[in-house]
């Protein structure tokens, strides 16, 4: 299960996704999930999915990454699914009727497009870090919060945070399947029993754990500051972050298919 976990990590190519702007990447990413959100119809979503499947394609990311990165969290997926079933109420009668839960055609509707929703929200986050580096990321999050620098607001420091923290969400992931692969070989039962025995099982994993980030923390801090490390006061940089020609074009083609997508809610307008 944890190994199926691919949130931060990147995957090195040359398409046309990859040598896109990281800052227009970042931009476009955020307006993609307002998207989903504001054209929020069947059309609207189906839209969505097209154009985000024509982006995995043109970055020649495998289909078997987007079950990947979807199947951590289908039990939130499932969760927010069941909730819209049984709470959204419609006019009529219910399709289901069970003690006091109801199920009408409005919630069986609102589910299935929530749960393709957050799925669709979840793939496309998951498009920006595996085309886009993790230092990469970081100079254009610093780029774009820069103008609030002048507020003497950390925009450096944030930048970096951000990226560390990125960074180090598959190596915590790859230190808790040793953990939990140390605890089974000594006995423990964490794959069995019922969910409060697994809950009490887990304990065992998070201490460790824990110290093992602490530990990891500790390195790092030193590491920078054996390098001299004082913040992005006079840094340079080795790439400066530079728009071409083709990064405009395939800007414009984005927001093309953006407008297209949002114009389906002319088609239902009162979904």
């Amino acid at each position: 299960m944890l190994r199926d976990i691919t949130i931060g990590q990147h995957f090195p190519g040359s398409s046309l996704v990859h040598r896109f702007d990281p800052r227009l990447k970042l931009v476009l990413t955020i307006v993609y999930i307002i998207l989903l959100f504001a054209a929020s119809n069947p059309l609207g979503l189906t839209l969505s999915i097209l154009f985000l499947a024509a982006m995995y394609a043109v970055a020649k990311i495998p289909f078997k990454m987007i079950l990947k990165s979807l199947k951590p969290i289908l039990p939130i997926i499932i969760f927010t699914a069941v909730l819209n079933l049984f709470f959204v109420s419609g006019e009529g009668e219910p399709l289901v009727h069970f003690w006091v839960l109801n199920i009408y055609a409005e919630g069986v509707r609102y589910a299935v497009l929530m749960a393709v929703r957050v799925m669709a929200l979840i793939a496309g986050t998951s498009l920006l870090t595996y085309t886009t580096s993790p230092i990469v990321l970081t100079d254009a999050i610093e780029q774009l919060l820069k103008p609030l620098g002048k507020l003497h607001f950390p925009v450096h420091e944030l930048a970096m945070m951000m990226s560390i923290a990125l960074r180090f969400i598959p190596t915590l992931i790859e230190e808790t399947d040793k953990i939990m692969n140390a605890q089974k070989a000594r006995g423990a039962m964490l794959d069995s029993g019922t969910m409060t025995e697994r809950v009490k099982a887990l304990v065992p994993v998070l201490i460790p754990l824990f110290i093992s980030a602490f530990r990891r923390a500790d390195e790092l801090a030193m590491a920078m500051e054996c390098r001299c490390y004082r913040g992005g006061d006079g840094r340079t940089r080795l790439k400066v972050l530079r728009c071409t020609k083709q990064d405009y074009i395939d800007l414009a083609v984005c927001i093309v298919c953006f407008v297209v997508i949002l114009s389906s809610r002319l088609v239902f307008p009162n979904f």
